[in-house]
């Protein structure tokens, strides 16, 4: 059912997406739907206040209509199990229970009627609810009218008022995040340079993956700077203003980056093997294209609202192709196990792979563990974290992040000490053999 499926995305929508306090515009075209979601769960303070301004409204309906029964209104995270109930028993979302009605489009008919060419309505929430102390609100659209047709433009703002008195269109609990991502970006700009040192003093030990890493952290450090500054702009104009452009370029090219090192290291490319076997270059050739698509999904998620028909489809993609690409770099850790457990057995080499073996065993443990933390564990924060301490997702899983880039570059720092990255002839013959 349509409105069953409205009321899990929204609880999925607080678990899987931060909720973006920004000034939100949409466009419902020729929209039969009974219920949409028209933008994030917001987490209002105690001075939370919504504006909403409805343009270009048009129907098509069969008979008389009831414009009082289409409109929009608000309810809390907490009464969205009972809207659910109320709705499956076919139940108007405006007579549910725990449901505050903001605007009806027999207000904006009589505004149309009479030449306007918006309904505006700004509302105080502490006006419009009893004993209002703040709150996670979610704003919907509901068409109680069936074979009832609707087009408009709807512009919704919500924000809090601070007490300097500028408002303030982050969430609470979100209203962290400008200086949690400018701290990491401190952290993982420090570790890029402590990098890029250990790179020049080592640089005859050095590989091409080495550099490579060097410029994810890099790509990694300039995706935080632009989500802090995305962030900070979007709490004072409720608009990215151009921080969100530099975030998809950066995050793109940290996410093909980050993917293809970590297949690479799974390898072994360029330290212990200076080649890569057909396999491993089809996983590659899968992931990238996926990543690519991954940024358009983020793109597509980040420039419309939950109102766009297509917006949940690309939503799913982008989940789906988070696991592919996560179960996708495993097999060569995987394999490169496998050829190391064989290899152990070996006449004269056998004290060497299996050490090599045991790195690989380890490096695997660390990509299952950094997977299943920022990948579930994260999510189930977002899921039961209050919404006050919606921040401290984020800061896990880049601290999460964080260490695993510093436990991996230690693993394979490039010193003449480091027993992994030596590959005698007669071993760099044999995989060539392996290879034909």
């Amino acid at each position: 059912m349509q409105w069953c499926r409205l009321i899990v995305v929204t609880y999925l929508l607080k678990a899987a997406l931060p909720a973006l306090g920004r000034i939100t515009e949409a466009t419902v075209a020729r929209d039969d739907r009974a219920i949409i979601l028209i933008a994030n769960p917001f987490g209002f303070g105690a001075d939370g206040y919504i504006d909403l301004s409805v343009m270009k409204y048009n129907s098509w309906h069969q008979g008389s209509i009831d414009l009082s029964k289409i409109g929009f209104f608000l309810t809390t995270s907490e009464a969205e199990a009972q809207l659910e109930v109320d709705l499956s028993q076919g139940t108007c979302a405006f007579e549910a229970q725990n449901v505050i009605k903001l605007l009806t489009f027999d207000q904006v008919d009589k505004d149309k009627a009479a030449g306007r060419a918006a309904t505006e309505l700004s509302a105080r929430l502490a006006d419009l609810i009893q004993d209002y102390h703040g709150g996670e609100f979610s704003l919907f659209y509901t068409n109680c009218e069936k074979l009832t047709v609707v087009s408009f433009d709807i512009k919704v703002a919500l924000y809090n008022v601070r007490a300097s008195g500028y408002k303030d269109f982050l969430s609470v609990g979100e209203d962290m995040l400008p200086l949690v991502f400018m701290v990491m970006f401190v952290l993982f700009a420090v570790v890029a340079a402590m990098w890029a040192v250990v790179l020049l003093r080592q640089r005859a030990h050095a590989h091409r993956l080495h550099g490579l890493t060097a410029a994810l952290v890099i790509c990694k450090a300039l995706t935080l700077l632009s989500q802090a500054g995305m962030y900070q702009l979007i709490r004072s104009t409720g608009h990215p203003e151009g921080w969100n452009v530099a975030f998809y370029v950066f995050n793109l090219l940290r996410g093909v980056l980050f993917f293809t090192v970590i297949v690479l290291v799974g390898t072994g490319w360029s330290y212990m093997t200076p080649f890569l076997r057909d396999r491993e270059k089809r996983i590659l050739m899968v992931v990238i294209p996926l990543q690519v698509c991954a940024e358009v999904a983020i793109v597509i998620l980040d420039e419309n609202t939950p109102a766009s028909r297509s917006w949940f489809t690309w939503r799913d993609i982008l989940h789906l192709v988070d696991i592919i690409c996560c179960c996708a770099i495993l097999f060569p850790i995987v394999w490169s196990i496998k050829h190391l457990r064989e290899a152990a057995g070996t006449d004269g080499k056998a004290a060497r792979n299996l050490l090599k073996l045991q790195l690989f065993r380890q490096f695997y443990v660390m990509v299952v563990v950094y997977i299943y933390f920022t990948r579930i564990v994260v999510y189930l924060l977002r899921s039961t974290m209050p919404y006050q301490y919606a921040w401290l997702p984020d800061a896990a899983g880049e601290l999460a992040t964080l260490a695993f880039y510093v436990a991996t570059a230690i693993a394979f720092q490039p010193t003449a000490e480091n027993p992994y990255l030596h590959l005698a002839e007669e071993e760099l013959e044999e995989l060539r053999q392996a290879s034909l």
